[in-house]
C-alpha cells in the first residue's frame, strides 16, 4: 500500500450518503485518492448528511472503498454533526452586512426576469432591496403557510475565475447564493467551504459538473478569510443517451457489477481503459496500480461512456 502522509494539505471525497455509489462516484473517489497520494496530500472522507440520507448507505460507501483498497487517513467528518460552525460562518456574513432575507419559491424565481449577463437559474436579486415594511409582509406571508425565509449572500454579481488544473480558468457570476434554506438547512455552498477551510483540504478533485460552482465557492471563501484550495475537475461517467449515469441507468453499482461477476480487478481494468491508459504499462489491478499509472496531465478530459455489462 501506498504510504500514508502525514500533516500538511488534503485531498477528499465527500458522496452525499443518500445511496450506493454507482461506478463515476466510484471513479471520481479513487481519483480523490490517487491525487491524494500522488502529491503527498491526506486523503480525507466527509459525509455530507445535511439534506437526503439513507439509512447505512455511509457505512456502505466506505466498505466499498475499504474493499478496494482505499480507506481515510483520518474519521470521517459528518456534516450533521457540525451545524454551530456553519451558523458561526454566517454570523460572521451577517456582521458584514453581507446577508438577508429571501421569501422566494422556486416558481417565483424561475418566473422572474433575469439579470443582465447572469446565468440560467441565476438569482435576480428579487428581495435584495425590499424596505421593511415589504419584509415584513413578506415573513407573514410566508408565516401564514408554515415557512421560513431563506438567507442570501449579498455578493457582487460580477464574474469570478478559479483555475483548474484540466480545465485551465473556469468563470461564472456569482450571484446572490442560498446560504440557509428556508427549512432552516445550511445550503452546500457555505457548508464545503467552511469544512474544507476547517479539515486543510487544499485541493479538490470531483466531477466537471461541479465546475461553475468553483468561482462561488472561492468567492465565499475570501469573503470568510479562508484559504482558497485548488481544483481538479475530471470528466464525468455518462450512461449510453450521453447523460449523466444514474442508478437508474442498469447495473451501475459496485454491488450490481460484483453480483453480475465483477472482480474488482475487472473494475480497475475499466477505470484503466476508460482514462485513456490502456496500454501503459501493465494492466491495473489494485488502487496502487491507479496510483503508478496515472499521469494527470495526460488523463482523457472526454467524458466515458459506461455500458452496463450483460445480464443487468
Amino acid at each position: 500500500m501506498t504510504e500514508r502522509p502525514r500533516g500538511g494539505g488534503a485531498g477528499r471525497f465527500a458522496p452525499s450518503p443518500s445511496g450506493d455509489l454507482h461506478i463515476g462516484n466510484i471513479r471520481s473517489g479513487l481519483l480523490s485518492y490517487v491525487r491524494a497520494r500522488q502529491t503527498g496530500r491526506r486523503f480525507l472522507w466527509r459525509i455530507e448528511d445535511l439534506d437526503r440520507v439513507k439509512v447505512g448507505a455511509a457505512a456502505s460507501q466506505l466498505q466499498v472503498f475499504a474493499d478496494l483498497g482505499v480507506v481515510p487517513d483520518e474519521a470521517p467528518l459528518v456534516q450533521s454533526e457540525r451545524t454551530a460552525e456553519y451558523a458561526a460562518a454566517l454570523a460572521r456574513l451577517e456582521a458584514d452586512g453581507l446577508v438577508y432575507e429571501c421569501y422566494c419559491s422556486r416558481k417565483d424565481i424561475a418566473q422572474a426576469p433575469s439579470a443582465p449577463h447572469a446565468p440560467p437559474g441565476a438569482y435576480p436579486g428579487t428581495c435584495r432591496r425590499l424596505g421593511e415594511e415589504e419584509r415584513e409582509s413578506a415573513r407573514l406571508r410566508l408565516e401564514a403557510n408554515d415557512r421560513r425565509p431563506a438567507l442570501r449572500l449579498r455578493a457582487d454579481n460580477r464574474v469570478h475565475s478559479i483555475d483548474d488544473v484540466l480545465l485551465g480558468r473556469v468563470e461564472a457570476v456569482v450571484d446572490d447564493l442560498v446560504l440557509r434554506r428556508g427549512d432552516g438547512v445550511f445550503a452546500y455552498n457555505l457548508t464545503v467551504v467552511v469544512d474544507d477551510a476547517a479539515t486543510g483540504i487544499d485541493e479538490i478533485l470531483r466531477g466537471d459538473d461541479l465546475a461553475s460552482s468553483a468561482p462561488r465557492q472561492a468567492y465565499l471563501a475570501r469573503l470568510l478569510g479562508l484559504a482558497e484550495p485548488g481544483w481538479v475537475h475530471v470528466p464525468l461517467v455518462l450512461n449510453e443517451g450521453g447523460q449523466r449515469l444514474a442508478k437508474r441507468d442498469g447495473a451501475v453499482t459496485y454491488q450490481q457489477l460484483r453480483g453480475l461477476g465483477w472482480t474488482n480487478e475487472d473494475l480497475f481494468a475499466w477505470m484503466q481503459q476508460s482514462l485513456g491508459f490502456a496500454g501503459d504499462g501493465g494492466p491495473w489491478r489494485s488502487v496502487d496500480d491507479m496510483v503508478s499509472g496515472i499521469d494527470f496531465a495526460r488523463m482523457s478530459t472526454t467524458p466515458t461512456v459506461f455500458i452496463p455489462p450483460a445480464g443487468s
